[in-house]
């Protein structure tokens, strides 16, 4: 039987990468990002979870893994990976619902979620479940919108938005996209038993009009500077956390990779063109070289 989850923040048969990426002018942001991310990611590791692929921008960056699995639950976007990246062993394809993550616990020594989690109306769900595939000292990379950011409180001061940036709450700014305050995700991750390492802000200068009369190359030198003033306060729109898992556990041998999302059981079998599981009787299709789990067909 299915699980309650929450709604999902479909892109597929987007063209994101390209309107939003390659041609909306984010040269900017994704330089940014970029440095954040090398600050942030252990030098090497085993087995990478990347939730929210999407089209592979970021997964070039994850040098240090040798195996990295690419998460989204659109299965065009991750065809848009697949003709990014090429056709590797060390990339394994996945469309599946971040909130029921088909893959046995403590798998994966890294994972990263970059701007993804601004779609989950139910974060700490979602933050469980990440947590529950890391293995012990596994990295969690985590990138969210922030609700105490610089505009957000002017606007506020100057009574033109109703919604204060200083509650912990989320605030959903349009359908399924949240702004969270960094109190809030602390919080959360410590809950989970999360070590929060580092925090870094980023994109502090990401104003369009900004963006057109200053060189890309300046707004970030001056953005990797002020990334570390994360360390004591944030204030920029985006916040990226290093958390590492500190639980007292042992990390899974490999002997199984995958677990049926609906019931949990980890001995799948191997159908060729799709992984069966004889406990539940679902069926969960691979086609084109990507793992669907979506729903069972």
């Amino acid at each position: 039987m299915t699980n309650n989850t929450p709604p999902v923040c479909n892109y597929e048969g987007s063209d994101y990468q390209t309107s939003f990426w390659d041609q909306g002018g984010r040269q900017y942001e994704d330089r940014s990002e970029a440095i954040a991310l090398k600050r942030l990611l252990p030098k090497s590791g085993r087995l990478m979870l990347e939730l929210g692929a999407g089209a592979g921008r970021n997964t070039p960056r994850y040098t240090g893994y040798e195996r990295i699995v690419l998460l989204d639950y659109s299965r065009t976007q991750l065809e848009q990976a697949q003709q990014r990246l090429g056709a590797s062993d060390k990339y394994i394809y996945v469309a599946a619902d971040v909130y029921r993550l088909p893959f046995v616990d403590h798998l994966f020594d890294g994972a990263t979620m970059i701007r993804v989690l601004h779609h989950m109306s139910d974060a700490p769900k979602a933050l469980g479940q990440v947590k529950q595939v890391l293995g012990p000292g596994g990295t969690f990379v985590l990138e969210f919108a922030n609700k105490l950011n610089i505009k957000a409180i002017l606007r506020y001061w100057l009574g033109r938005q109703k919604w204060s940036p200083f509650t912990l709450e989320p605030v959903e700014f349009v359908e399924l996209n949240f702004d969270f305050h960094p109190k809030a995700i602390f919080g959360w991750l410590k809950d989970l038993g999360f070590n929060i390492e580092k925090v870094l802000t980023v994109s502090h200068f990401r104003m369009g009009l900004l963006k057109r009369i200053v060189p890309t190359s300046i707004l970030v030198f001056f953005d990797s500077i002020f990334q570390w003033t994360g360390a004591w306060f944030q204030l920029a729109p985006s916040v990226f956390v290093r958390a590492v898992t500190r639980d007292a556990i042992s990390r899974n041998d490999n002997s199984f990779f995958f677990k049926c999302p609906e019931c949990g059981n980890a001995n799948l079998v191997d159908k060729i063109n799709y992984l069966e599981c004889p406990n539940c009787k679902s069926k969960w299709e691979f086609k084109d070289g990507i793992y669907d789990f979506r729903k069972s067909i």
